[in-house]
Formats: structure tokens, C-alpha cells, sequence
């Protein structure tokens, strides 16, 4: 499904229970096993791939992180990475 935006629906079982339907399930990337989360906003229920969500949170609570430590480069995070594994042997 190509379209940014569509609208689909699904019936609530007996026991609370909905099948995410197969154009939404591609859409998020998600099949038999992977895990989803709610994100519960007013009235408003976003369904979102759990795996990219929790990426997502950690990129944007990193943001900025490398800079603040002075990690501006590959070279400065191997530097620091040697640095590390120096101190380690020595223990």
C-alpha cells in the first residue's frame, strides 16, 4: 500500500481481541509474533511497530549526546573504544 493515508477497519471480538488488518500490518512492518504498542493521545489511539518505536525514543533521548562527550568523529569514538578496553585489561 502506497498511500500516506488510508483508513481501514477492524471488528472488537468477544474478548476484546481485533485483527490488525494485513494493509496495516505492512504498513507497519509487523507480522505473526512482533510486538506493537498503543500510544494513547486524547481520543486518539496511534499503532505503532514497538521495535521502531523504542528506536526512535532512544535516537531522540541520544540527540546530541556525541557532542556534549566531544565525540565528533569515527576516529574519536574508536579513540574512546581503545581507551576502554585498555582499562578493562588492566582490572
Amino acid at each position: 500500500m502506497l498511500a500516506k493515508t488510508f483508513v481501514d477497519n477492524a471488528k472488537i471480538m468477544a474478548k476484546g481481541q481485533v485483527t490488525i488488518p494485513k494493509d496495516i500490518r505492512e504498513v507497519l512492518g509487523v507480522s505473526s509474533g512482533d510486538r506493537i504498542s498503543f500510544i494513547v493521545e486524547g481520543n486518539t489511539v496511534r499503532i505503532v511497530n514497538s521495535a521502531v518505536y523504542a528506536m526512535q525514543m532512544l535516537q531522540r533521548e541520544m540527540a546530541g549526546e556525541a557532542d556534549r562527550t566531544g565525540l565528533n568523529s569515527d576516529e574519536d569514538v574508536l579513540a574512546l573504544v581503545k581507551e576502554l578496553r585498555n582499562e578493562d585489561e588492566k582490572v
